[in-house]
């Protein structure tokens, strides 16, 4: 029974529930301009925390918004994200774009042990507004062209060793699993006859 139970703590914090979340590959925005990132997850993940993080490392990245469990929207700087449980679906807003926002950001699920998360490049188009040669609009205009079709990225986990979780397995569950192992073993082994 222990050892059910000790079991049961090592695998109950990492649970999964059909781990799939979706979003863009690549997303296009104007300088000056606005931009919607809109990432979709499976059923049973409604009420779980959404972030969009920027940064290529994903154990290193910023996360700059994150809900609050309901379909509020919630703001901060010029970022906004929206949780639409219904349909599986939360959307990021990033306004006043400026060059430097174009990197590499992650559209993710906050869960006990490892989060879900995907990765999303976003590009910034330099503002036509502003006198610049035309070869460089045509080539922008192209190159925003070339991009817009929007391929799906595969989900990812975070490593397990930025974990909080992971690190209380191996520091403390995973020892305690073990010397009752080891107690089970010893109390069970055969005895021998004089």
């Amino acid at each position: 029974m222990w050892l059910s139970l000790a079991l049961l703590l090592l695998i109950l914090p990492g649970y999964s529930i059909a781990a799939k979340i979706t979003g863009p590959t690549i997303v296009n925005g104007s300088e000056r301009g606005s931009l919607t990132v809109q990432c979709a997850y499976g059923s049973g993940w409604e009420t779980y925390l959404k972030w969009w993080c920027q940064g290529a490392d994903w154990n290193y990245c910023n996360i700059l918004v994150k809900t609050n469990g309901s379909e509020q929207e919630v703001k901060k700087n010029r970022v906004s994200i929206r949780d639409n449980q219904k349909n599986h679906m939360f959307t990021v807003t990033m306004e006043n774009l400026k060059r430097d926002d174009a990197d590499s950001y992650w559209c993710g699920i906050e869960r006990p042990g490892i989060d879900l998360g995907v990765k999303v490049q976003v590009t910034i188009n330099p503002d036509t507004q502003t006198a610049v040669p035309e070869w460089t609009t045509t080539t922008a205009s192209l190159a925003f062209t070339a991009a817009a079709t929007q391929k799906t990225s595969s989900p990812l986990t975070r490593s397990p060793l930025s974990s909080t979780h992971f690190l209380f397995l191996f520091l403390l569950e995973l020892p305690l699993l073990l010397s009752m192992l080891g107690t089970v073993l010893w109390v069970n082994r055969p005895q021998r006859r004089s």
